[in-house]
């Protein structure tokens, strides 16, 4: 009989079930209450009055694990003393989405040779997100493939679907049944009704395919995640976070019925993709928050221990230390320094 399936199909590789991994991993109780805490505490800054501002800083991605404890350690000092205005959260990012091609990400590639060991990946994905949890911080991720998230999501407390997702029923379906607060970006062409548009499926029920605990194919059933917010990230049109732009945003949350919350990601098309100019992102914001806007609840800053960011593939002993093989960041020095002028000009809110 003719073959017509599995025709471009090499290898099919066997992964442990969600199940038998998190029974390898187990988070701790003391994990799971800091988790629900920080959920909790994320969701104030986004719906009620709660006057902190939630600042989700980290590496554009995680590649070299002794790199990233090493940078979670510095933040985590950093976190736990502007706490009383800044919630500060990290970027732990695991799962890359590419225009073309390229690493895709830690649990993808994590041996970064191209051998896709996943199951590796998913392992050292769980562990990283337990020692970040371990310091007092919250985590933050990107969630890519709807796969993804029953193996990791019981250790984040905030999530985004990315400019190039937004749009995607996949991911409106699976941000339905996740647990955390999380943000959608507006689409790569500027576009903030996709956004908009996501936060209103994601809230609804639904219905669609999965895998369960055990790994088996299966008909996942959600009730909707009432919290999900927008993200202004710029697009091919350029920056979207001008007074104007923010404007424009609150009128169309207003109309959909919706909070009027935003978070800015200061990278991306808003720093015309230099990570150099994330603090003049953060500067113009503060400005209009000093002018007395009160939807800009949050930003997003990719900062790493050095700045910029270097080629990959390379070979792995090649590769500095610190370095993002992603986005370009900032360095440490510039984050902290970003991150003090950030609680120091937030000062006039708790008078």
């Amino acid at each position: 009989m003719q073959r017509t399936s599995d025709i471009n199909v090499v290898e099919t590789r066997a992964l442990p079930s969600p199940a038998a991994l998190l029974a390898e991993l187990p988070k701790t109780a003391g994990e799971a209450e800091f988790v629900t805490r920080a959920r909790r505490e994320i969701h104030r800054l986004i719906f009620t009055d709660d006057r902190r501002f939630l600042l989700i800083v980290g590496p554009c991605s995680i590649h070299d694990l002794e790199a990233g404890r090493d940078y979670a350690g510095r933040l985590a000092a950093l976190a736990r003393e502007v706490s009383d205005r800044v919630l500060i959260v990290m970027r732990v990012y695991f799962e890359k989405p590419r225009t073309t091609v390229g690493w895709k990400g830690l649990v993808m590639d994590p041996h970064l040779d191209g051998s896709h060991d996943i199951a590796a990946g998913l392992r050292l994905a769980r562990t990283f997100l337990r020692d970040v949890l371990d310091l007092g911080l919250p985590t933050a991720t990107e969630l890519l493939d709807p796969i993804t998230p029953q193996y990791i999501a019981d250790l984040i407390c905030w999530s985004a679907i990315g400019a190039r997702t937004a749009e995607s029923q996949t991911h409106r379906q699976m941000a339905s049944g996740l647990s955390m607060p999380l943000g959608f970006k507006n689409g790569t062409d500027g576009s903030i009704a996709t956004a908009i548009n996501a936060i209103k499926a994601a809230a609804q029920p639904h219905t669609f395919l999965g895998i369960n605990l055990d790994g088996s194919a299966s008909a996942i059933v959600t009730r909707g995640n009432p919290d999900c917010h927008v993200v202004l990230r710029g697009g091919a049109t350029g920056p979207n976070y001008s007074p104007a732009h923010i404007a424009q945003t609150e009128q169309l949350l207003a109309k959909a019925g919706l909070i009027k919350s935003i978070l800015v990601d200061c990278s991306h098309d808003n720093s015309a993709k230099q990570p150099e100019r994330q603090p003049e992102v953060m500067q113009e914001l503060l400005q209009q928050i000093a002018a007395g806007n009160t939807s800009i609840m949050g930003a997003m800053i990719e900062s790493n221990l050095d700045a910029g960011n270097q080629p990959f593939p390379q070979p792995k002993e090649k590769l500095r230390y610190g370095v993002s093989i992603t986005d370009g960041c900032i360095d440490w020095p510039t984050t902290e320094k970003l991150v003090r002028d950030l609680h120091t000009a937030l000062a006039p809110r708790f008078v």
